[in-house]
C-alpha cells in the first residue's frame, strides 16, 4: 500500500506544475494506460490474500478517483488559460466590411411537391412515403406486372443484383402496396417520391418525381377519380375552368386505364393551360386491378378505388416555363436563383405546408 500512495504523491506533484495539454495526456497515460501504474496495480489484486483484497481495493479506487480529478482539473485550468489568453492578444476589426450572405432559394420541385401535397390534403389525402431501393415482389408482382412486362427488361430499370431481385423502383405505386399491406381499408394517400429509370434526355432523366395518388373505399367509380383530377388540375394551375378528356390505355394495374390530356394554347410562345384546340398528356390514371387488391388483403368484392401517377418534374417545367429537364439536376446557382422561390417570400395563393 505504500508503494500506491508515494505514487500518488509523486504524480499529484507532477501535476501542480506548470504544465500543457500534451504532458497532462502524458501523466494520464502513465497512470491509467494499458500498461499504466494504477492498470497495473489493478491487475495484481488477484495476488493478495482474501483478506486483504478488498482492503486495498477500496484504498486503490481512493487513490484512482482523487488522481483523475485532479487530471481533469487540470485540463480544466489549461483551456480557460488558453481562452483568456486569446481574448487578451486577439482583437476584432469592427471596421471590416461585412461578408456577402447568399440567401438559398426552394427547388422548383420541393416547391411543386409541397402544392401538390398541399392541394390533395385539402381534399382529404394524407401523405405517405417508401424506400427508393425496392424489391422485385412490392416494384411489380404485387402490382400485377407479369415476368415478361417490358417495363421488368434491363433497359428500363436499374437492377441492383444478378437474380433481379432488388431495384431501384421505377414509380412511387409500390407505396401503395405498402400502405394497403399495414392497414385497412379505406385508404386515401398520395405518395410523392423520388423514381428511377434508365432514360435521359430533354424531357426524361435517369432519376426524377412522381406522386401516386390512391383512394380505397366502397362504391368508388371513374366519376369520383374525374372529379378529383379535374379539382386539383385547376387548383395547381390556378385556373377556373379546364378542358380535359380521358383517353383509353393500358396499365397492368388499372382497368380500365386512361391517359389524361389537358386542353392549352399557345399565346406570346408560352403555354396556357385550360382551354385551347391542343391538347397535352399530363397523366396516367385508372381503376385500381381486382388483382392488385387481392394481392393487398383486400377484398374487390366489398371495396374499390382509383390511383393515378402524375410526374412532377414535368408539372413544374409546365407551371413554371422551364423547357430542359436537365437543368433541375445540374447545381447552376444561377438557374436556381431565376427559377427558384423565395423561402420568405410566399405566394398569396400557396396553402401552406401539409407534410
Amino acid at each position: 500500500m505504500s508503494d500506491i500512495k508515494k505514487i500518488k504523491d509523486e504524480f499529484l506533484d507532477k501535476l501542480s506544475k506548470d504544465l500543457n495539454i500534451e504532458n497532462v495526456n502524458q501523466i494520464k497515460s502513465e497512470l491509467f494506460g494499458k500498461n499504466g501504474q494504477i492498470s497495473n496495480a489493478f491487475k495484481n489484486l488477484g495476488s493478495f490474500p482474501p483478506e486483504e483484497r478488498k482492503k486495498f481495493a477500496s484504498d486503490l479506487n481512493f487513490i484512482k478517483d482523487e488522481l483523475q480529478e485532479k487530471i481533469n482539473k487540470k485540463i480544466q485550468e489549461i483551456e480557460i488559460k488558453e481562452i483568456n489568453s486569446k481574448l487578451d492578444n486577439e482583437k476584432v476589426d469592427v471596421t471590416l466590411p461585412e461578408r456577402n450572405i447568399i440567401r438559398g432559394k426552394i427547388h422548383p420541385v420541393s416547391q411543386v411537391i409541397d402544392e401538390i401535397s398541399s392541394i390533395f390534403s385539402e381534399v382529404g389525402f394524407s401523405v405517405e412515403e417508401g424506400p427508393d431501393v425496392e424489391n422485385e415482389h412490392y416494384n411489380f408482382t404485387a402490382l400485377n406486372t407479369p415476368d415478361n412486362h417490358p417495363a421488368r427488361d434491363m433497359h428500363d430499370t436499374f437492377y441492383l443484383d444478378d437474380e433481379k431481385k432488388l431495384l431501384l423502383r421505377t414509380h412511387t405505386s409500390p407505396v401503395q402496396v405498402r400502405t394497403m399491406l399495414k392497414g385497412k381499408p379505406p385508404f386515401k394517400i398520395i405518395a410523392p417520391g423520388r423514381t428511377y429509370r434508365s432514360d435521359s434526355d430533354q424531357t426524361h432523366a435517369p432519376m426524377f418525381h412522381q406522386v401516386e395518388g390512391l383512394h380505397i373505399d366502397k362504391n368508388i367509380n371513374m366519376g369520383h377519380l374525374k372529379g378529383c383530377l379535374s379539382y386539383f388540375i385547376k387548383s395547381f394551375f390556378e385556373v377556373d375552368k379546364i378542358k380535359m378528356r380521358f383517353r383509353p390505355s393500358h396499365f397492368p394495374f388499372t382497368e380500365p386505364s386512361a391517359e389524361v390530356d389537358i386542353g392549352y394554347e399557345l399565346k406570346d410562345g408560352k403555354i396556357e393551360i385550360g382551354e385551347g384546340d391542343k391538347w397535352l398528356e399530363i397523366l396516367g390514371c385508372g381503376m385500381v386491378h381486382p388483382n392488385v387488391l387481392k394481392n393487398v388483403k383486400v377484398n374487390p368484392d366489398k371495396y374499390q378505388g382509383y390511383a393515378f401517377g402524375i410526374g412532377i418534374d414535368r408539372l413544374a417545367m409546365l407551371k413554371y416555363g422551364i423547357n430542359d429537364l436537365r437543368a433541375f439536376f445540374e447545381t447552376d446557382y444561377r438557374w436556381l436563383n431565376h427559377f427558384g422561390f423565395d423561402p420568405l417570400d410566399v405566394p398569396s395563393n400557396y396553402r401552406g405546408l401539409s407534410r
